[in-house]
């Protein structure tokens, strides 16, 4: 997506050059304080120490979200379970739930799938599932969404989370409520956008006030209506345009 927006912003502005550095949220920020970065993108909100840093430092800082995003968990296509509540997950993840059959499956073990622990979508899973506690069972460890896709895929105990953008690649998707007992809501635009699924995420970006007018005006074209139209090309849900939802009623028939 941020290719994307950057190819179309310099197609605009063919004077303006954009590089592209890849990282977590973490080390985004630590470059825009550092000043050796125009921009961060940041999947997530700043915490209290990145806000205490800032203010000590005498860094004023200009924030936008641009798009939501959802962790979404998957299962193989196989797997007959379509619920669970979040506390089911951690206890999953802890070592407390080990087999699909405790959650109204089949008698086959779960298979938990994480990605790299550096990543910014197994953070936002340490801090939104596990409450900040710690992996007590064997994981399998993949690099990206697609590779957690595809084991899932292939996999039929395999339970991993992936962004909402991948989800439903070959794999079904699991709606999540945030406690037993309350009403589970599947990921889609619509819920993500409205943050009823409860496992919902911003993108930001953050630049300096006072800094580079090229961050600037990136920001102007990625909230616009033709950089918001990426976001949603991109399989996230815009933030900064006004949104509208259709659902086809399963009485009409699609041809």
């Amino acid at each position: 997506m941020l290719v994307r927006e950057r190819d179309v912003f310099q197609a605009d502005y063919p004077q303006a050059s954009i590089e592209i550095r890849t990282g977590t949220s973490r080390e985004a920020l630590s470059a825009l304080f550092a000043a050796t970065c125009d921009v961060a993108v940041i999947t997530r909100e700043l915490t209290p120490e990145e806000r205490t840093a800032a203010t000590e430092g005498g860094l004023e800082l200009e924030g936008f979200r641009f798009a939501r995003d959802a962790l979404v968990f998957i299962v193989n296509a196989a797997n007959p379970v379509q619920n669970v509540a979040v506390p089911q997950l951690r206890e999953i993840y802890e070592g407390g739930i080990r087999n699909w059959s405790q959650l109204a499956g089949g008698p086959l073990p779960v298979r938990p799938v994480i990605q790299g622990m550096e990543s910014d979508v197994t953070a936002f899973f340490g801090e939104q599932v596990m409450a900040g506690e710690a992996i007590r069972v064997a994981v399998a460890i993949d690099s990206s969404d697609a590779a957690v896709v595809a084991r899932v895929r292939r996999e039929r105990g395999a339970l991993g989370f992936v962004s909402l953008a991948s989800a439903g690649e070959g794999t079904a998707t699991l709606a999540v409520a945030p406690l037993r007992g309350l009403p589970y809501v599947r990921p889609d635009a619509q819920t993500v956008h409205a943050g009823t699924y409860p496992l919902s995420r911003s993108y930001s970006l953050y630049f300096r006030v006072g800094g580079s007018r090229l961050a600037k005006g990136l920001n102007t074209f990625v909230t616009s209506l033709d950089g918001q139209r990426i976001v949603q090309e991109a399989g996230l849900v815009p933030t900064s345009v006004p949104v509208r939802f259709v659902r086809r009623s399963p009485m009409i028939p699609s041809h």
